[in-house]
């Protein structure tokens, strides 16, 4: 029998979720994903080892649901996999409130359709969520897709992005910014594998105009924030500017904040507001995001507090990106 954390406050909607689409179990969902090949543990797992249990059992009734619809295309499995997502949403909290797990599977589609050119995980790079979710996207993203994603690292701190390339196998990529005249240059790149790793390149300003700079050369599509030690001296900074050019200029860029929730680093004083109450990230990310989501970037701890599942924010979009082009085989 499946056995997670938060079961019984989820179980209602789980069941109903279950009825909709006509499985008997969350078990026989696992049967479902198996009979096509999808190794949704194997997958979730391999992108966030320390995900919870919750996390593999939502991503597994998200899979079955996209079987069962036939999302033979990934974009449209990445959807329906936002549905059992949302599905594992504790009622009444800031994820079910926010449509947290729609919006992932909303991102993950985004993210595997060709109109996305490049996607960038703007984080401070000590943490390594985001290289987790660079690998889950890099290792299955593309077999999808007519012309390959172009995935980048951007954060704060050049000796950072330099370790998080060599430990992941990215590409790390030096830059210098002139700051009398915006101008920005490559100085080096160093590739640390040969494989797919190697085609996400890694980027560390020194600060938040040289981190714009690196999303306008890079010609950033769609991002994600990180809520890590930088939130409020890199990433929703270079999101909100950035931001602000690409309308003044006519570009398309959808960013995504992974959110603070209640308590999160600089929250209020009184957090036990509830839904109510949100920390200084959180408030940030409300100023430049099209999508908001809810807790960590990397924490499984955060994530499951704000009443999604316990995985990391910037883990999930590898994740849903895997899951969908795994359902999508299997159909085929």
């Amino acid at each position: 029998m499946a056995q997670f954390e938060g079961q019984e406050r989820r179980m209602p909607r789980i069941e109903a979720c279950l009825k909709e689409y006509g499985i008997s179990s969350l078990e026989e969902a696992r049967e479902i994903c198996l009979q096509k090949g999808v190794d949704v543990e194997s997958i979730v797992k391999g992108v966030q080892p320390i995900a919870f249990e919750n996390a593999v059992w939502a991503y597994t009734l998200g899979a079955a649901i996209a079987i069962k619809k036939g999302a033979a295309a990934a974009d449209k499995a990445a959807e329906a996999i936002g549905i059992g997502l949302q599905a594992f949403c504790i009622p009444g909290s800031v994820a079910e409130q926010r449509q947290v797990g729609l919006g992932h599977g909303n991102l993950g589609a985004m993210l595997l359709r060709d109109e996305t050119k490049c996607f960038c995980f703007l984080a401070g790079h000590e943490s390594f969520a985001a290289a987790e979710g660079a690998i889950g996207i890099a290792r299955t993203a593309n077999k999808a897709r007519k012309e390959p994603l172009h995935v980048i690292l951007n954060g704060l701190g050049k000796d950072a992005a330099y370790i998080i390339s060599r430990i992941n196998g990215f590409t790390y990529v030096e830059t210098d910014y002139d700051f009398a005249t915006g101008e920005l240059k490559v100085v080096r790149e160093k590739a640390f594998s040969d494989g797919d790793r190697a085609a996400v390149r890694c980027y560390g300003a020194n600060d938040v105009l040289e981190g714009v700079a690196i999303m306008k050369m890079e010609q950033v599509d769609v991002s994600i924030t990180g809520n890590s030690t930088n939130p409020t001296r890199f990433q929703h900074l270079v999101a909100g500017t950035y931001k602000k050019w690409a309308q003044e200029n006519g570009v398309k860029y959808f960013s995504v904040a992974s959110g603070g929730g209640t308590g999160r680093t600089l929250h209020p004083d009184n957090v036990a507001a509830g839904p109510a109450s949100y920390g200084l990230t959180d408030s940030m990310g409300r100023m430049h995001s099209d999508a908001q989501f809810a807790g960590s970037s990397s924490v499984p701890a955060h994530v499951e507090m704000m009443g999604l599942i316990g995985m990391g924010n910037n883990p999930m979009v590898g994740a849903t990106v895997a899951c969908a082009v795994a359902v999508a085989e299997g159909l085929r």
